[in-house]
């Protein structure tokens, strides 16, 4: 709902305000984003400044008395009228001068969204599921206006009311005085007083992403940006906002997430009047737009949420609007297929007889989709050739992409593929026909990244070459899944295509045509899913998501790692937009030992995977995957769309537990990760969320297994034979390990939903050194459990 009296604007959600005021001066001041406050005929006591000149700030005008943009909070800035924090806007004019100052010109408030062009954004979507939750959305478009230069910014606004969540972009339009050059536009700009806030943001590396970092804040400027040309495994485009006393569950906080896949940056800036300012754009580094006369330059658009329940309700809001207004609508809701990667199977290192092999192997222990990974074009033997020309080797594959895909849909399984089309490699022939397409400077070598360089995505030859390439191998056989790979990062920056003076703009114009084209191919192949990836996590961001509905979150499939970026991707992401699979033992990633039941465990929790040589598998693997796949599907809903729950937080202790409940709090699933195994553990209450107080529910340990053979001999107490790991009884002891399914404990209790959620859950003690039996968990190091709850 937005109201409008006497120059103040009152957007509202179900549970939040955020207020605008037209000033005297034509500025527009924020007095107040953040819990509720009931409709009035105006807020003037919300609006707080200095009514005695301030020593250093410079006063605005001479028509008003004792006012400084200083100390003003502000919802537009820009440079040279007396701002000196950050400015959202910065612009140079034909002439050369710098200073802007742009003041309220009109304003229109609808219903519907406002629209964005060529940018991914949230969507105000239709249909059965959305009118039974009764989306509502208005939008407010706020036009400021700056006479000396002809130029106009519009600030828009939209309002998700049940979802809490104020969507916000910006647009310059430039009138006829002469050419523009915006050297820095944010999307947003949101001024606060300070109040001892701490900042949490997604930091990372390759096989490293998105762990969870907090840190006070204190005068002074802090931000987060990419300068790689996409958005990052460095820097996620999210930054939360909390109050120091706020947790999980209790307390406010405050959430924006860009929607952009490219160099990005976040600023958060406390200036000595305790002003804190947040911004959120396009990275100013080496960005300058060249605007036309009657031209006009989009933004991006962020998602802002605020929360007094915690931080968890600030990632639910964000899985709800993502969940249902930002994923393709034909892929909210619709459960994924369980897939097999044949990368760390067989690599470049295959032929049609082994991939059906393994697909045989695959549909025998109940996967769905076989993806044919890396490898499979003319010349592909190792990562230092053939990228850029996409013609099926007919050696590896003699009878092409539709015989593989015809016999491997015969077993019974869909077919997928991988793709990085964004890439060309210097031993290519589509780089010896065209050198001119490779992103490289004239005059100087190029620097590689994983032996290849990448294509001029702003040249629009490049994009209907690749538009045709990709429909000539989409169209071959009967492909259902496609990953959409990118496995490095911009350097050499200089397109032949773009005049000299164009160059700063590079980098937007490379990520508006990867968009071009991602819009292009998935909507003819809308049949088709799409899982983006890049190096795993370096482009996980929420632009792809409005193309690709799910991302391969990272390269590491280490259970332990696993654990520890897929709790950071909660804060974000829901779990039906992570690609998690079980990986090979010992992992390739970290050397570690994982147990299949612990790497199956981690990656439940997303959009489930195997990618290991499934032809190698013990019989005790093969049996325990088997029901592992059998628990998945028949919970796959409620793992993949499940509202999430973080519960205990790995980043803090030595367990990692996490929760997904049913929209109806019918049942749910928790799991429960651990880091190492300490000596004589404390008795445990986990307190669950989101069950109904009233309800009964019956909850038990999914049946999971052990492997004797870590046990050694110890294991002679609890089975019903004896082993030796000695000579030839060791083989003997080898052989029982693979296949005999030694299960683990089985917790069964009846609680109502007020006890497990406030007395909280008593799982079974923890191995303690003192015995086992069938009411002791033995978790041990990197180990795991799932519980499964019902309400009755």
């Amino acid at each position: 709902m937005i109201y409008y009296n006497n120059k103040e604007f009152h957007l509202t959600t179900d549970k939040t305000s955020y207020i605008i005021k037209v000033l005297p001066s034509g500025h527009l001041s924020n007095l107040h984003y953040g819990r509720k406050i009931k409709h009035r005929k105006n807020f003037d006591s919300l609006y707080q400044n200095f009514n005695t000149p301030v020593g250093l700030e410079v006063n605005y005008s001479r028509e008003i008395e004792n006012f400084s943009l200083n100390t003003t909070r502000l919802e537009l800035s820009s440079y040279g009228k007396g701002d000196y924090k950050e400015p959202s806007i910065h612009m140079e004019m034909e002439d050369g001068t710098r200073v802007s100052d742009f003041l309220y010109h009109s304003h229109k408030i609808f219903e519907g969204k406002y629209e964005i062009e060529g940018l991914p954004h949230v969507f105000e979507n239709t249909g059965e599921r959305h009118e039974k939750n009764k989306e509502k959305i208005n939008s407010l478009e706020l036009t400021m206006y700056d006479r000396s230069i002809d130029v106009y910014v519009i600030l828009q606004y939209s309002v998700f009311y049940y979802k809490d969540v104020i969507t916000r972009s910006c647009r310059i339009v430039n009138g006829n005085k002469g050419k523009l050059k915006i050297h820095k536009v944010m999307s947003m700009n949101l001024d606060f007083l300070y109040e001892d806030y701490e900042l949490l943001t997604l930091e990372g590396k390759w096989i490293r992403e998105k762990h969870i970092q907090k840190q006070s804040l204190l005068k002074g400027i802090y931000y987060i940006d990419s300068k790689r040309g996409v958005s990052g495994a460095d820097h996620n485009p999210l930054m939360c906002i909390k109050t120091k006393n706020c947790d999980e569950y209790d307390g406010e906080c405050y959430g924006f997430a860009l929607v952009y896949s490219g160099n990005h940056q976040g600023v958060v800036e406390i200036n000595p009047h305790e002003i804190m300012r947040l911004q959120m754009g396009i990275n100013p580094f080496d960005f300058c737009w060249n605007l036309e006369k009657g031209d006009y330059f989009q933004t991006p658009e962020v998602i802002m949420t605020f929360s007094y329940e915690g931080m968890n309700r600030v990632s639910r809001n964000f899985h709800n609007v993502i969940n249902n207004n930002l994923i393709p609508p034909k892929w909210q809701y619709k459960e994924r297929s369980i897939i097999f990667n044949s990368w760390e199977a067989v690599g470049f290192e295959f032929n049609e007889k082994k991939l059906l092999n393994l697909a045989r192997n695959a549909k025998e222990l109940g996967m769905e989709l076989f993806v044919l990974d890396d490898g499979w074009f003319r010349g592909r033997n190792d990562d230092t050739s053939s990228l850029g020309d996409w013609i099926v080797d007919d050696k590896k594959l003699p009878g092409g992409l539709k015989q593989l895909c015809d016999r491997i849909n015969k077993i019974g399984l869909d077919f997928g593929l991988w793709v990085e089309p964004e890439m060309i490699s210097e031993n290519s022939e589509r780089f010896r026909k065209h050198p001119e397409w490779a992103v490289k400077l004239p005059n100087r070598e190029p620097s590689l990244g994983r032996n290849q360089l990448m294509l001029d995505m702003t040249n629009p030859e490049v994009r209907e070459y690749l538009y045709k390439t990709l429909k000539r191998v989409l169209s071959s056989s009967n492909i259902k899944y496609v990953k959409w790979d990118m496995n490095r990062s911009i350097t050499d920056v200089y397109s032949n295509y773009l005049e000299s003076w164009r160059q700063m703009e590079f980098h937007h114009r490379y990520v508006l045509g990867v968009y071009e084209l991602m819009r292009r191919i998935t909507t003819e192949f809308s049949h088709i899913l799409f899982e983006s990836c890049a190096s795993g996590g370096n482009r996980y961001d929420l632009g792809m998501l409005y193309y690709m509905p799910q991302t391969w979150a990272s390269d590491n499939t280490d259970a332990g790692e696993r654990m520890n970026i897929q709790y950071g991707s909660s804060m974000l992401y829901p779990q039906s937009t992570l690609g998690a699979h079980v990986g090979s033992n010992p992992s390739i990633q970290t050397l570690r030992n994982n147990s299949i039941e612990s790497r199956f465990n981690v990656a439940s929790f997303g959009v489930l995977g195997y990618e290991l040589d499934i032809t190698k598998l013990s019989n005790y693997e093969r049996k325990v995957i088997k029901k592992q796949i059998e628990f998945y599907k028949k919970h796959r809903k409620l793992f993949q769309f499940g509202e999430f729950y973080r519960i205990k937080s790995p980043f803090e202790s030595n367990q990692s537990i996490c929760m997904v409940v049913s929209e109806d709090k019918s049942d749910g699933i928790i799991g429960y990760y651990q880091k190492i195994q300490e000596s004589n553990m404390n008795l445990e209450s986990i307190k669950l969320k989101g069950l109904k107080e009233d309800s009964l529910y019956c909850l038990y340990t999914r049946e999971q297994f052990m492997n004797i053979e870590q046990f050694g001999e110890l294991i002679n107490d609890y089975v019903p034979f004896e082993v030796s790991t000695n000579g030839l009884k060791g083989i003997v002891h080898k052989i029982v390990s693979d296949n005999y399914l030694f299960k683990g404990e089985n917790q069964r209790i009846q609680a109502y939903g007020d006890e497990l959620m406030y007395a909280g859950f008593k799982p079974y003690p923890q191995f303690n050194g003192g015995g086992y039996n069938e009411k002791v968990r033995y978790i041990g190091d990197f180990g795991s459990r799932i519980y499964y709850i019902k309400s009755k």
